[in-house]
This record gives C-alpha cells, structure tokens and sequence, in this order.
C-alpha cells in the first residue's frame, strides 16, 4: 500500500468554509477542501498556496497548521496523510473560480455546522476528530 502525503486548505470567509464537489476516481461525488500531493522538496504552505490557485484561482498569502488525519483508502491501495492548513479571510483574495472542472463540479461556501455529504474521507475524519477552525466564529 502507498502511503502519500496530501494537503487540505480551510479558506474561511464570512464564517463559511469553500469546498468543492469533487469529479473523477479518488473520492468522486464527495465534498472536499482545496488541496492536493505535497511534491518533493515543497513545504506544506508552498503546496496550499498552489493547490488554491491552480483549483480556484484564489491568492493566498498566509495559512498556519490546523491538524492531521490518518485515512486508508483500501479499494485505491493508498494510505494518505493529509496535514490541513487554515487561512482566514485577510490571508487571501479573489473570488473562487472552477479551474480544473474535470476535478470538481464547483466550488461553494458552507457553514462549518451545515456541510454537505457526503464529505471526503480526510475532512470527515477531522470532524470526527472535534476539529473546529480559528476563523470561523462558531457558537
């Protein structure tokens, strides 16, 4: 089993949090931060700030470390680590845009208390971890 490093972005604005629907074999139909494969040699705010742009065409100047998850996808024979990253409203810009459609139906904002399902593996696992974001104000 390959084990692989993956990144998850928390973009929050207006106490809602961006994800999209995602297209394709690996988590087809489920809802999913932005993200992807940290690369070789990147660091893991290097790999967020790219991932947002290349998925949805946001500017993001500044994440910190927000928690990790364990998941195993055994029909894929792959163990990820996914290392999620947050970034508050003042730490990026621009509205989001669908760049890669043949990986995500679109993007939408959702109340952390709202989202919807079914959600990817590695943010379902945060939540069961209790996983709360900093710029969310949450009651």
């Amino acid at each position: 089993m390959q084990t692989l490093v993956g990144i998850g972005v928390i973009l929050c604005r207006n106490n809602k949090v961006l994800l999209g629907k995602r297209r394709g074999a690996h988590g087809a139909g489920t809802w999913a931060l932005p993200g992807g494969h940290l690369d070789p040699g990147e660091t893991i705010a290097n790999c967020a700030i790219r991932e947002v742009m290349e998925e949805t065409a946001l500017k993001v100047t500044g994440v910190k470390h927000a928690g990790f998850t364990d998941d195993y996808f055994v029909q894929q024979s792959r163990h990820y680590i996914t290392l999620f990253v947050e970034s508050a409203q003042e730490e990026f810009s621009g509205e989001p845009e669908n760049c890669e459609p043949d990986k995500c139906e679109a993007w939408h904002w959702f109340d952390w208390h709202a989202l919807p399902e079914p959600l990817f593996p590695p943010l379902k696992s945060l939540l069961e971890q209790g996983f709360k974001p900093e710029g969310l104000k949450l009651v």
